[in-house]
């Protein structure tokens, strides 16, 4: 009688811990429904939130994207005034609107330097106020004071301008 009494009460010990089992694991799958859920709550609100900021971004892009080219035309031309007073030669930069670059050459010599192309970025360049032609002599004074205004074709604008002493300032 002793031995059944035992394995009676062992066999409710194992009932009651596979009862427990079933309803952890029911639990478990309710919790995970709701996980699923909220997972797919929050990926709902991140799409809205970028719904919303996509037209931010582009305005913001436009504006990056002048801002690095007129950055990088004011080092062409602070380029062409160091190379002037380096190499004791008249140095020009050759705005070209058609091929859409800036072609740095050496005037005694002619010879090119180098071209920036700024073509396939968005951006237009206007002609410079002086001319097409931006000129520094050997001393790094500009031939004429000029301006130059970039424009995006999501209409921002900068300009920058180059001094009579040869300074190039981004505006």
């Amino acid at each position: 009688m002793g031995a059944s009494t035992m394995n009676g009460t062992s066999l409710d010990i194992a009932t009651d811990y596979l009862n427990q089992c079933s309803r952890d694991s029911e639990e478990n799958m309710n919790q995970e429904g709701k996980t699923l859920t909220e997972l797919m709550v929050v990926v709902a609100i991140i799409g809205m939130v970028a719904t919303m900021a996509a037209p931010n971004y582009s305005v913001f892009s436009s504006r990056a994207q002048v801002r690095c080219t007129i950055e990088e035309i004011a080092s062409e031309l602070r380029l062409a005034r160091q190379l002037a007073m380096t190499y004791r030669d008249r140095v020009r930069i050759v705005v070209d609107l058609e091929q859409q670059a800036l072609t740095t050459q050496f005037v005694n010599t002619a010879t090119t330097h180098h071209a920036y192309h700024y073509g396939g970025k968005g951006i237009v360049i206007e002609e410079p106020s002086a001319g097409p032609e931006i000129l520094f002599h050997p001393s790094g004074r500009s031939a004429s004071a000029t301006t130059i205004q970039l424009h995006s074709l999501e209409g921002q604008i900068q300009q920058l301008t180059v001094s009579i002493t040869g300074r190039v300032s981004v505006l």
